[in-house]
């Protein structure tokens, strides 16, 4: 049973201290309501309209009911446990941490959620029990074993086709059966997939879901009219409809097969044109279960191409730049945020999958009245924060935002770049963050905004196309994040703007890894620490590869499992396995997994989208931190 499951499976005295733990859930938003954005487009709904949302502010977001993800990792000559301190515990929770039978700890643990358990022998099996009010909970599953530091998840790897091979891409997880324990969503992509400035034909895409003893759930293939490349296929795992198992949401076309083998749409049917492009056809957008692949919901994709032209280009490079996302658009249950193009005209928009049909909320198109300065204003990337603080979620689309209503919030009209972070960047000042690069050489080559208004905080002067660039606390010798890029000077700078050290010798992905809340490097297959003089090597992933060409990322990389440190996913070389890293430092450190912090949750979800980045949480997590917020969330 899910550590946060049902008060109604509970019984006895831990039944009472786990319900004054817990406070009831709040009545779910109705499932009935109308588009209500200015400018959306005139578009014909799917499915019956839907009543307006509350707007109250104050509101718990549902998230996932996982368990403990408790893991067991052999380390020198003993073994190093961590589980997750899950958002559904009271503040007060302490664990005990049993080797079969056996107590390990002499009194229960409160500061932290990991143990070294030294002198045990390799292959020990492990559970934790929280203790609430100090009466021992019911046991946890059993602790995945992590071998020395990674487990393997063993793929099926996709026949080869006419003269293409498959590797493992991109990588999203989600509780597909409700069991609590997260299950991997893996995307196939063919070795001929083309960015869409490329011409040529590609093989089909695939998408696959394993349990973690790397059990095949099922297997979708898109078909011959979802052209194979980092811009076409963004695919969101989450619970939409809050039924306790996530579903996938993707763009189909005629020719796509669910889990079972269905065919949405027209079977026969070839959109392609002499260059591969896919330009001319149906178009739509698909739910999928989960559990069995099966299509449960399928309606026209909105935005739709159009003409072909309007969107910068009459030959398909444009029209087909896609991103997606998850945002708590209602401030309590998540909608599925589908977008179209950024370099011009840029579309976006929501939709809300509630019993068993897709409804559309808004659409925020820049073609609209009042909004053509929008245009030209996307990333290759986008991320979801509640930016306003009004308790609903808005979506920071590269220089621009868009409120929660589907309404432009604001826009700093510094156009199109290739990476973006969204987080409390600066935790001296209120609110959040975003720090961006751009690629107009008449704009500046990177800045931070404050995430609520757009103001521009500070800027580093016009360097050309800034290919890269990140933004974390990464050193504690300076209060706050370093930002740092390809472009705009040699060091990282502090949260005013200023250099205040060297800069590192990557610029490309994060992750927390060792025992301090300074958050570390991550770039192709290894994590790096950073230091004045150099970094120093903390892990080097062995017999895997990165993904994405040069821009060597991840899998996946988030909280997956333990506590609140990161896991990172890589493939391995041949592609047979998902190679799953996890560190066994101690930390004294305590934090609730980051997994219920939805801002956070929801950067896990659209990282796989275009040019991946890694996902911030909505508070500041680093050097000197004050004590983390609780999240404001229910687990069904």
């Amino acid at each position: 049973m899910c550590a946060g499951a049902a008060l109604a499976l509970l019984s006895g005295a831990g039944a009472a201290t786990h319900a004054s733990a817990h406070p009831a859930h709040p009545a779910h938003p109705s499932n009935t309501a109308t588009s209500r954005a200015v400018g959306a487009q005139a578009l014909p709904e799917p499915a019956a309209p839907r009543a307006a949302q509350p707007t109250a502010a104050a509101v718990a977001r549902q998230v996932e009911d996982l368990d403990r993800g408790l893991v067991g990792v052999r380390s020198g000559t003993g073994n190093f446990v961590s589980w997750r301190w899950l958002a559904t515990d009271p503040d007060t929770v302490a664990f005990n941490l049993y080797r079969g039978s056996v107590r390990v700890n002499a009194s229960p643990i409160t500061g932290s959620t990991n143990h070294y358990d030294s002198g045990a022998a390799a292959g020990s099996t492990y559970t934790v029990r929280a203790v609430v009010g100090g009466v021992e909970q019911t046991p946890s599953a059993p602790a995945l074993a992590f071998g020395s530091g990674y487990r393997d998840v063993p793929l099926q790897v996709p026949p080869a086709g006419d003269g293409f091979t498959y590797s493992a891409n991109d990588v999203s997880v989600g509780d597909l059966d409700g069991d609590g324990r997260y299950e991997f969503v893996v995307k196939w992509d063919p070795s001929n997939a083309k960015d869409n400035s490329q011409s040529g034909y590609t093989g089909n895409v695939l998408m696959d879901a394993y349990r973690l003893d790397g059990t095949r759930l099922w297997r979708i293939d898109l078909g011959r009219n979802i052209r194979a490349g980092a811009h076409y296929t963004q695919f969101q795992v989450y619970d939409y409809d809050g039924d306790g198992s996530a579903e996938i949401a993707m763009k189909t076309a005629d020719g796509t097969r669910d889990g079972r083998g269905t065919v949405i749409g027209n079977a026969g049917a070839d959109h392609r044109n002499s260059g591969g492009y896919v330009l001319t056809g149906p178009e739509f957008l698909t739910v999928f279960s989960g559990r069995t692949g099966v299509a449960l919901s399928t309606v026209g994709y909105d935005p739709p191409r159009g003409t072909v032209s309007s969107w910068g280009d009459s030959y398909g490079n444009r029209v087909d730049r896609f991103l997606a996302a998850t945002a708590y658009l209602d401030g309590q249950r998540p909608s599925i945020v589908m977008a179209r193009g950024y370099y011009t005209r840029s579309v976006i928009a929501a939709w809300d999958f509630r019993d068993g049909r897709l409804t559309r909320r808004w659409t925020f198109d820049s073609n609209a009245s009042g909004n053509s300065a929008y245009a030209g204003q996307g990333n290759h990337n986008l991320s979801v924060a509640d930016v306003d603080a009004d308790g609903r979620d808005e979506i920071v689309y590269g220089s621009m935002a868009v409120d929660d209503t589907g309404r432009g919030l604001w826009n700093t009209r510094n156009g199109h770049g290739d990476a973006l972070h969204v987080g409390d960047l600066n935790p001296s000042r209120s609110g959040l963050e975003v720090f961006k690069i751009d690629e107009d050489s008449t704009k500046p080559s990177s800045w931070m905004a404050d995430a609520r208004t757009g103001q521009i905080l500070w800027s580093t002067p016009a360097g050309g196309d800034n290919g890269r660039g990140v933004s974390a606390d990464i050193w504690a010798g300076s209060a706050g994040a370093e930002s740092w890029s390809s472009t705009g000077g040699d060091g990282v700078r502090d949260p005013a703007g200023r250099i205040v050290g060297r800069k590192p010798s990557s610029t490309n992905f994060l992750a927390w890894w060792d025992a301090d809340p300074v958050r570390e490097l991550l770039d192709g297959t290894r994590v790096d620490k950073y230091g004045t003089g150099g970094e120093t090597r903390l892990l080097t992933g062995s017999g895997v590869a990165s993904n994405n060409g040069t821009k060597a990322t991840p899998a996946l990389s988030g909280d997956l499992f333990g506590d609140w440190r990161e896991e990172v996913v890589w493939r391995t070389t041949d592609s047979s396995a998902l190679r799953v890293y996890t560190t066994t430092a101690l930390t004294t450190t305590r934090i609730t997994t980051l997994m219920h912090d939805v801002q956070y949750r929801e950067a896990v979800a659209w990282q796989n989208t275009a040019y991946n980045q890694p996902p911030h949480p909505s508070f500041f997590i680093g050097d000197g931190m004050p004590t983390p917020p609780r999240p404001a969330v229910y687990a069904r």
